[in-house]
């Protein structure tokens, strides 16, 4: 059995890179200022956010040459812009003229040019200047052939759009490494995003990340997936690796928390029998319905239209695998799909943060719509829901994970100004959070 305490081996039914390690930490202390701290996110900001690799979009938002997808992240708005020959480059999106932004939407195109609206320079979509008004009136001559727009380094893995500050970042493989591999049998480039959602949240974006490196909360916060979703650390897999990142498998199996985990409850006997699987089978032995249930979807799979079974692992066709991407970025597959958690800095307040959350699919085939969070949606992609998490409202049977997760947040954010918390108290299974704070700390102090 997989535990905590164990090093991960390298032999188990889903893929697996030999660089994961048993999560460890040295022990730096968890303080509450800095989740509301002006200063310690100034220095994120100076020593971090400026060196990582950010998430700014999907490759499926730029279709022709000219479309452009802008990600406004602090203070900053950088847009990135699909070339002539299929590139995608990024760039600063500010006039170099006298500063004014060249785009205020969020995604569109251009025949050809930005045009700023101030004075109506026209930049090409390869960041060079084309035209401006009275050329011949600048004394240090023509600024057209002279001037571009600031690039960034920009490249794309999985159908995602990354973008960096930093003109020295490493290779966006090197600093993802090794997501790419343990993700290796989706085909995430042509996944849809069905669901796009943005909500200004009032909590620090280390929330999130903080949240998804541990499955203690789960009995507490989330207790509708008790039936379906082992959160327990002795049959849930922890790593961590070299580049920061961190992963999380759980199975999909009535809780091993509960003595009655061998008891088919309502939900894992509507799971099973979706699969053609009789729960009355598996009564007295629940947990055994999850390999039943690997052999069904393995089986009448390709004949429900879902023909990518056949790239996924026994345990990839049932389990959960959360993959943390240092700093901020949260990939989860599941049979499916992949759902994506991004938090980013408010521009001003660190007691603020926007939470995104995206779910991407696969295509089934003679499938029209499939099944969300927040009902059936089309197979297309989805336009952008962007509110205050006090305004968000959402009916989910089994309850809303979000709303649980948020709600928290919000009370912990104002917990975490009391002068009695001094540091985490933190179970073993909870290590990867405090690793977390630690390699920001690396950035932090010069370390990375």
């Amino acid at each position: 059995m997989a535990t905590n305490l164990e090093m991960p081996k390298v032999d188990k039914t889903f893929p697996s890179s030999t660089k994961a390690e048993m999560p460890k930490a040295r022990g730096d202390k968890i303080t509450g200022d800095r989740y509301y701290s002006k200063d310690f996110a100034e220095r994120e900001w100076e020593h971090m956010w400026k060196r990582i690799w950010h998430v700014g979009g999907r490759v499926a938002q730029l279709q022709d040459a000219g479309d452009f997808v802008v990600h406004n992240f602090k203070h900053e708005s950088v847009m990135m812009v699909k070339q002539e020959d299929g590139s995608i480059r990024a760039f600063f999106n500010v006039c170099m003229h006298r500063g004014n932004r060249l785009v205020a939407v969020e995604e569109g195109g251009v025949a050809g040019h930005f045009t700023c609206t101030y004075h109506g320079w026209k930049w090409g979509i390869d960041g060079g200047l084309d035209w401006v008004q009275d050329a011949e009136d600048f004394p240090q001559g023509n600024p057209c052939g002279k001037l571009h727009l600031k690039e960034l380094p920009c490249d794309t893995w999985g159908g995602f759009i990354f973008w960096s500050f930093d003109q020295n970042v490493k290779p966006l493989m090197e600093y993802l490494d090794p997501v790419p591999e343990l993700l290796g049998n989706r085909d995430l480039e042509s996944y849809t995003r069905v669901v796009w959602r943005t909500l200004r949240v009032n909590t620090n974006w280390k929330f999130a990340s903080d949240n998804f490196n541990e499955a203690y909360h789960i009995p507490s916060v989330h207790p509708q997936f008790q039936p379906m979703i082992d959160d327990h650390y002795s049959t849930t897999v922890f790593e961590m690796y070299p580049s920061g990142h961190n992963r999380m498998v759980e199975k999909l199996q009535p809780s091993s928390r509960w003595p009655d985990a061998h008891v088919v409850k309502p939900l894992w006997a509507e799971v099973l029998k979706e699969w053609d699987i009789n729960p009355a089978d598996f009564e007295g032995r629940a947990q055994d319905g999850r390999k039943a249930l690997q052999e069904a979807r393995r089986r009448l799979g390709p004949g429900r239209g879902l023909t990518y079974f056949d790239k996924l692992t026994d345990d990839e066709l049932t389990d959960q695998f959360h993959h943390t991407c240092f700093p901020n970025l949260t990939l989860t597959g599941t049979p499916e799909g992949l759902h994506v958690f991004r938090t980013e800095p408010d521009a001003e307040d660190p007691n603020w943060s926007t939470f995104d959350y995206w779910y991407l699919v696969p295509k089934v085939e003679g499938a029209k719509e499939v099944a969300t969070l927040y009902g059936m949606r089309p197979y297309q992609e989805a336009e952008h829901e962007n509110g205050s998490f006090d305004d968000y409202q959402a009916e989910i049977a089994q309850g809303d994970f979000l709303t649980q997760d948020l709600s928290l947040a919000e009370t912990q954010q104002r917990g975490l100004r009391s002068m009695a918390f001094e540091d985490a108290y933190l179970a073993g299974q909870e290590t990867r959070v405090r690793r977390f704070h630690e390699v920001i700390n690396d950035y932090l102090e010069g370390r990375r």
